[in-house]
């Protein structure tokens, strides 16, 4: 029943969050305020499911433990990306500018009234919340395994999150600065540092981050609870990679003088040498 407790707790969250967001973006004109939700979305998820599990506490050694360690890895990842997305709208904007919307959500909503993004934007980012975060909340309410040798997935799971922060916050720094340079001034293209082994390292170091919590918190609970969970990062990987992220990039950068070059030597998401000299 704890996890039930917790699952449904994780629900709510969502919804609540969700609804708040949409009157929101309604309110300031720009869908593009869920995407600073997403990564603080995840967070309170994994509080809220943390505190309703620590009323009924009957987990053996180390179930406290892993469940403060799933809210810790949680809150790194998603305060750093809801922080960081939020520097990226503002970051160039002089006092009392407002950014513009996201051209994804201004192509999405063109001619069409806010209705259509209740469905299409956060109906569909809130049912994906809860889904990726299901490893999360599961880890949080299950015991850990009293075998020893069940437990290396946690010890991997964080070794794996780490590698995967530091693709995203590095890649995303190394995007930052060059953006930063005078348009006149920089290549046409970003191919050095982490985006010279892919074309997106920070959408990979999402994955690895999603896999690494799937490690701690879903096979770290038994295979039973990992086979039932590994949707969500496969489901993560998929968007990132092939869906909403990478590919959706890719349509538009190709237009860009210099990218197919870029991209006709560089892999697309999991970094590996370059081939171009």
């Amino acid at each position: 029943m704890t996890l039930v407790a917790a699952l449904v707790a994780a629900a709510v969250v969502v919804a609540v969050l969700m609804t708040g967001t949409a009157l929101l973006a309604r309110r300031v004109g720009r869908l593009a305020v869920v995407d600073v939700v997403w990564g603080a979305g995840f967070v309170l998820v994994a509080v809220v499911a943390a505190l309703v599990v620590s009323v009924d506490d009957a987990g053996g050694p180390g179930t406290a433990a892993r469940r403060w360690l799933l809210v810790l890895l949680v809150a790194v990842w998603g305060g750093r990306l809801a922080w960081h997305i939020r520097q990226r709208a503002h970051g160039l904007l002089g006092p009392g500018e407002t950014p513009p919307e996201d051209p994804r959500y201004a192509e999405l909503m063109e001619g069409k009234p806010f209705s259509h993004a209740v469905t299409r934007v956060f109906v569909t980012q809130g049912v994906a919340m809860w889904v990726v975060a299901t490893p999360v909340v599961v880890g949080i309410a299950l015991a850990v395994p009293e075998d020893p040798w069940a437990r290396w997935p946690i010890a991997l799971g964080v070794v794996v999150w780490a590698v995967g922060l530091t693709f995203e916050a590095v890649g995303d720094a190394q995007l930052a600065a060059y953006k930063a340079v005078p348009k006149e001034e920089r290549p046409p293209v970003m191919d050095t540092g982490l985006w010279a082994w892919s074309r997106h390292p920070n959408y990979f170091g999402d994955a690895c981050v999603w896999w690494g919590l799937w490690l701690v918190g879903g096979l770290g609970s038994g295979w039973v609870a990992g086979l039932a969970t590994v949707v969500a990062p496969a489901a993560m990987t998929y968007f990132l990679a092939f869906a909403t992220g990478a590919r959706l990039l890719e349509r538009e950068m190709m237009r860009r003088p210099g990218y197919p070059e870029y991209a006709a030597g560089t892999s697309m998401f999991v970094p590996l040498p370059p081939k171009r000299a």
